[in-house]
């Protein structure tokens, strides 16, 4: 995390997670590792230079690995560290909340 004043510890997880697009990237990657072309492909309207620059803040942060396996086409994909890992519970209990949010409203869960 670059230097940005922290006045309470729930700043540390806003600014860590916060954002259109981190949160979509951390449950997808908690399915399993993939690929940069794969996680857009997942996210309707992300543009590929918004997606790299989130995958690069968010292996800065230590939440995500980027794995390289050799070859004569190297491959590249990413994956939730141990420490990225820590944030299941926090990740699934806001995509908890959204689903009571759209059902209790009557709308239908975007697929």
């Amino acid at each position: 995390m670059s230097k940005r004043t922290i006045n309470f510890p729930i700043d540390a997880t806003v600014i860590l997670i916060g954002g259109k697009w981190k949160c979509a990237i951390l449950c997808h990657l908690m399915e399993g590792s993939t690929r940069s072309g794969q996680l857009r492909r997942m996210m309707f309207g992300i543009t590929q230079k918004v997606l790299t620059e989130q995958l690069r803040e968010l292996e800065a942060d230590g939440l995500i690995a980027k794995l390289s396996t050799p070859g004569k086409v190297p491959m590249v994909e990413y994956a939730v560290t141990p420490l990225g890992a820590t944030l299941t519970p926090i990740i699934e209990a806001m995509c908890n909340w959204g689903q009571d949010y759209l059902s209790a409203h009557g709308m239908d869960r975007p697929d």
